[in-house]
């Protein structure tokens, strides 16, 4: 595993745009960034972070079979008492899944280290399913690398088929996100043609239109009644929101759905490090009231059961606190976890996402920070495999 240097390609930026890759810089700060790549060997892939991956999904599967069945683990991670009839009939339905990200911490070296699994609302899908797929289609045309480079991406592929497995007769589906959120928006239209191509009729609509009719059933502003959604909205607050004691009546099937607000719950994290302690790929967690935490010394990260893109996650490091971004989240309690500092290459320190689609890897996206959190903002990397 090395970090390349690379010139970047002529006019990127404008087939970014033309493809609706448009949040290719944020706030006027670059977030595709193809100056660097990451190039890996096909065996630090398949055994370093494929392999994993498919294990610890199935170690979560058993944890969220155990968890609906149990009012204390419900209650430990902060899952509305009265959501939780909800969210374990939508196990015992065996509701699908469509994908998830695992975030790893790895160097090529020693073992991928878990650090969260975004199973709920991940981003970053379509640049890591298609753009940039086309920029190592474009630097092998260029011969900037060999005929046989390679990625870890079968992500747009399994997407689509995972559409259709989940809609085998196709039929009308909602697409719904903060219609404002450019990120998110775009992210939705490229899920809404993946399943297009699938067989689905995607119809949109913004989250905060959605209303309920006479009957109880979810509706669009345009009164649609919404059979099946995908939602870019985490379950930690759709279970909140005031309409939440209409889910179960409303009768509709949401992407993801409601038993994954388990696995996108940092109380995952001691969760099966209680089940599968020393683990190779898992780090030390625990509850911040349970008496163990005293195991991880002065350097672990602490972290609210509900956070995004790096909010309110604190490193301490032999006692020494690292600034936090405070985004308000954590009143539904922390979780500690051992400190495990991200690998730095040249000036940047990585964090590997590998995507599931059902049960199945499909592929590796790269986000790259100056700093030893991954935030909103930080600089999504291609990926390359060289043999």
């Amino acid at each position: 595993m090395r970090r390349l240097e690379l010139a970047e390609r002529a006019g990127w930026r404008g087939k970014a745009d033309s493809l609706g890759f448009t949040f290719h810089h944020m706030d006027g700060r670059r977030y595709w960034d193809e100056r660097a790549a990451y190039a890996f060997t096909l065996a630090e892939i398949e055994d370093g972070l494929e392999t994993p991956a498919a294990e610890l999904h199935a170690m979560c599967l058993e944890v969220v079979a155990e968890v609906v069945k149990s009012e204390r683990l419900m209650e430990r991670l902060a899952i509305p008492e009265a959501a939780r009839d909800y969210v374990a009939d939508s196990w015992a339905a065996r509701a699908p899944s469509l994908y998830g990200r695992f975030d790893f911490a790895y160097d090529g070296k020693g073992p991928a280290k878990l650090f969260e699994y975004n199973a709920d609302t991940p981003t970053s899908v379509y640049e890591t399913a298609s753009f940039q797929w086309m920029w190592l289609e474009d630097l092998i045309a260029e011969g900037r690398f060999p005929a046989g480079a390679d990625q870890f991406n079968s992500l747009y592929e399994k997407l689509k088929d995972r559409f259709a497995a989940i809609f085998p007769a196709g039929g009308f589906v909602h697409f719904a996100s903060d219609a404002d959120v450019v990120e998110d928006r775009q992210t939705v239209r490229f899920l809404e043609d993946i399943a297009a191509q699938a067989g689905v009729e995607p119809k949109f609509t913004a989250m905060q239109s959605i209303g309920v009719d006479a009957d109880g059933r979810f509706v669009d502003a345009d009164n649609y009644i919404i059979g099946a959604i995908f939602k870019l909205y985490p379950w930690e607050e759709m279970l909140r929101e005031p309409f939440a004691e209409r889910l179960a009546a409303s009768k509709t099937l949401f992407l993801e759905p409601a038993w994954k607000a388990i696995l996108s719950n940092k109380g995952l994290l001691p969760l099966l490090w209680e089940r599968h302690a020393g683990h190779p790929n898992l780090l030390a967690a625990y509850f911040e009231d349970d008496p163990k935490i005293a195991e991880l010394g002065r350097s672990y990260v602490r972290k609210p059961l509900f956070s995004r893109e790096g909010a309110n996650i604190e490193l301490v490091d032999n006692g020494r606190r690292a600034p936090v971004l405070d985004q308000g989240y954590g009143a539904e309690g922390h979780i500690r976890q051992a400190l495990h500092p991200l690998p730095r290459f040249g000036t940047g320190y990585p964090v590997m996402g590998v995507w599931m689609v059902g049960d199945e890897t499909a592929g590796l996206g790269v986000r790259e920070d100056r700093s030893r959190v991954t935030k909103n903002l930080s600089r999504f990397l291609p990926h390359v495999i060289l043999d």
